[in-house]
């Protein structure tokens, strides 16, 4: 999954670095605060996935299976979730802005099971 997830980065500033113009906005775009939750979502399957892929359950599963269960879980076809990814990473203010809100989601839930959640660190989401 991270080297699927790199790909995809690269890619997409491959992508924005060659185009002169604007991404148009997708039709369907998923809206940022579900693309939040999905991005959530993929880097909980992402580490799920790195710590039990040598439990003798999950022995024949690849990261695709977590992606692919991600997608399944929020109704969101791949192709409608790689080009919303794509819009929003054209937009690096907006999508660091995003991103925050994931880290501080992530922060959250590691606290929240490490027993430190007093501890939490948030992550500032202001746009600089």
């Amino acid at each position: 999954m991270k080297k699927a997830s790199l790909i995809l980065i690269l890619l997409v500033f491959v992508f924005i670095s060659c185009q002169r113009s604007v991404i148009e906005k997708p039709k369907p775009l998923i809206k940022e605060k579900q693309m939040v939750e999905m991005l959530f979502d993929l880097h909980m399957a992402e580490s799920t996935y790195k710590r039990m892929r040598y439990d003798s359950t999950l022995r024949n599963s690849s990261s695709a299976n977590f992606y692919y269960s991600v997608l399944e879980k929020h109704e969101v076809p791949d192709s409608v979730f790689e080009k919303s990814f794509i819009y929003y990473a054209s937009k690096p203010k907006d999508f660091e802005k995003m991103y925050r809100e994931v880290m501080n989601k992530l922060s959250e839930t590691e606290q929240n099971y490490s027993g430190r959640k007093n501890e939490i660190l948030e992550f500032d989401t202001s746009v600089k």
